[in-house]
């Protein structure tokens, strides 16, 4: 839970200092900032990636795991369930409402938070929350400073939302061998070096299609197990 914690901190921190700047912060800072984060998380998805040997595994759970991510949509359903939550329930007069969900719906619904909370919860590294707290801390000042106080309360949803995936892939640990660990790290490293190039605008890559390649390798050994007992 170590990484939530400090995503949710980073949040009210970044949300608190934004409220004392209502006033807007200079775009060029912002993107600037932004594209120093972006690098980190590339760096961090690649060491990732580099752990394991098993590069065949990885490569045919990328392939497998988008094929099946295209096939059911993930990413076009999870935009269409951020468009009608904010729909639904951001109203031009209630400021509050609208930072909250807004927010919730940027820090939550995104492969990120769900990559680093079962990194967290699978292995206790916490390396990939670590950058999304960076992320999520400076981008809390820019919403807070335009939208107000509703941003600080999405700290709730990131505590709730990736504490729930963190405690439920920790319950499954005993099961994994540190080899599937390593396997899904790769995949998912890979995931967070694409994340980064989603920021940095230079290809904008379905990182939400590709989510079920990190199952891939937890199945797979789960089928030549099945085999080998049989």
């Amino acid at each position: 839970m170590l990484g939530t914690i400090v995503n949710t901190l980073a949040i009210v921190a970044g949300s608190l200092l934004g409220l004392l700047f209502r006033g807007g912060i200079p775009k060029k800072y912002n993107i600037t900032v932004m594209q120093g984060i972006s690098l980190a998380v590339i760096l961090i998805g690649l060491k990732m990636a580099l752990k394991t040997e098993g590069i065949f595994l990885v490569i045919f759970s990328l392939v497998s795991g988008s094929l099946i991510g295209e096939y059911i949509k993930i990413e076009d359903r999870l935009e269409n369930l951020g468009k009608l939550l904010e729909n639904k329930f951001s109203r031009p007069e209630s400021g509050i409402a609208k930072g909250f969900v807004v927010t919730s719906l940027i820090y939550c619904v995104g492969s990120m938070a769900i990559v680093g909370a079962l990194e967290s919860g699978l292995s206790g590294n916490h390396k990939t929350l670590f950058a999304k707290s960076a992320l999520d801390g400076f981008s809390s000042i820019i919403f807070a400073s335009s939208m107000g106080i509703g941003v600080l309360f999405s700290s709730v949803s990131v505590f709730v939302y990736q504490g729930l995936i963190t405690i439920t892939a920790s319950l499954m640990k005993p099961f994994l061998v540190s080899a599937v660990i390593n396997q899904m790290s790769a995949v998912g490293g890979l995931l967070i070096m694409a994340i980064g190039m989603n920021l940095l605008e230079v290809q904008k890559i379905k990182v939400g299609n590709m989510l079920p390649a990190i199952f891939i390798p937890l199945f797979y050994h789960m089928i030549k197990q099945l085999v080998n007992f049989l």
